[in-house]
């Protein structure tokens, strides 16, 4: 595939496939071949758009042959798609969440472990500039995290909840700062709209121990809020990082007080002095996040269509995506012990 144009397709060409058809038509190593979807006027839509054919199922589109595809249909047709696709060998990138549960999401993950084909799950956030520029701070080994994903509703992605609609994103996040799955999580959830939660705030804690610092997290997600809110904040020993995803900024303070100084102020505090003339700024260098540009879902495509021409393993992989449905699985079920009424 190295010295050739990659054939790509889209299935689903909603509010998210629209897009992937866009940015592989946009691509100058990349034809698009063709898109599929439930609604022939949508397709013949792309198609017009975008160039490729429309087709009327991923049967055709695979017949007229294809290196890769994006599977953008609602979560619950995400296996029946994945897995015919993969038997085919054609690499996939489907977009969050991986499954709609954990036995799903264990069966696409194995179709991509039989057929040997790239899989990659899109959890786009981790391409988002902000996240890029947290991704590249030093040392940064976190001990608390906050993060607030909250919007009004907008009628989309009603097949899930909230916890898998939105705070997915944030859950793929946490777990690749912290590098592991929680060991406890405990959840509170109402749904207002449906049978399906519409707000959700979890507590997950990470143990100290053999794999890692401890760590905790407090996550919250809403589709019924009154504006919109992307907020990630990370405490470690020597820094804290405060970002706004929606403001595209950053603020990164570092502990820069030498143990001289430290151990002098705790004895002063031990001492119980009146430390007012101290200027705590100089205990710390505060500096604006550097987040650089570029569009989310492009740079996302670039990475999948890199990892199908070389082969190698996906930034975020079907383990990947696994990890952020079984942990979302478990923060529902929490939410359901501690009351909340879901189906």
């Amino acid at each position: 595939m190295a010295d050739r144009k990659l054939r790509c397709g889209v299935v689903g060409v909603g509010r998210m496939g629209r897009h992937h058809a866009r940015v592989y038509a946009q691509s100058p190593d990349v034809e698009l071949v063709g898109v599929v979807d439930v609604n022939p006027e949508a397709s013949r839509n792309i198609a017009e758009q975008w160039g490729g054919r429309a087709f009327a199922d991923v049967i055709d589109l695979l017949n007229s042959g294809v290196d890769a595809v994006s599977i953008a249909t609602p979560t619950v047709h995400h296996r029946a798609v994945a897995e015919r696709l993969l038997e085919a060998k054609v690499a996939c990138l489907i977009e969050k969440p991986l499954a709609a549960d954990v036995d799903e999401a264990r069966a696409i993950a194995q179709a991509a472990d039989r057929s040997g084909a790239v899989l990659q799950v899109g959890h786009i956030v981790r391409y988002d500039p902000v996240m890029v520029a947290i991704s590249k701070l030093q040392g940064l080994k976190p001990r608390f995290i906050e993060m607030d994903r909250i919007s009004p509703m907008t009628f989309r992605s009603v097949d899930v909840g909230v916890v898998l609609d939105m705070m997915i994103h944030d859950l793929d996040l946490l777990l690749m700062l912290v590098g592991r799955e929680p060991d406890e999580v405990h959840a509170s959830a109402v749904c207002v709209l449906g049978e399906a939660e519409d707000v959700c705030n979890a507590r997950l804690t990470f143990a100290s121990g053999e794999h890692g610092e401890g760590c905790v997290a407090n996550l919250t997600a809403s589709r019924l809020a009154l504006k919109t809110e992307r907020k990630i904040r990370i405490i470690s020993e020597d820094a804290y990082v405060s970002a706004d995803f929606v403001a595209r900024s950053g603020t990164v303070v570092r502990k820069t007080a030498n143990a001289d100084q430290l151990a002098q102020l705790r004895s002063r505090l031990k001492a119980g002095d009146d430390l007012s003339d101290v200027d705590y700024r100089s205990l710390v260098q505060s500096e604006p996040l550097k987040i650089g540009d570029g569009e989310p879902l492009k740079l996302q495509i670039e990475d999948f269509l890199s990892a199908v021409r070389s082969g190698r393993r996906p930034t975020v992989d079907a383990q990947a995506g696994f990890a952020a449905v079984r942990t979302a699985e478990r923060i529902v079920d929490a939410a359901r012990q501690a009351g909340a009424k879901m189906v």
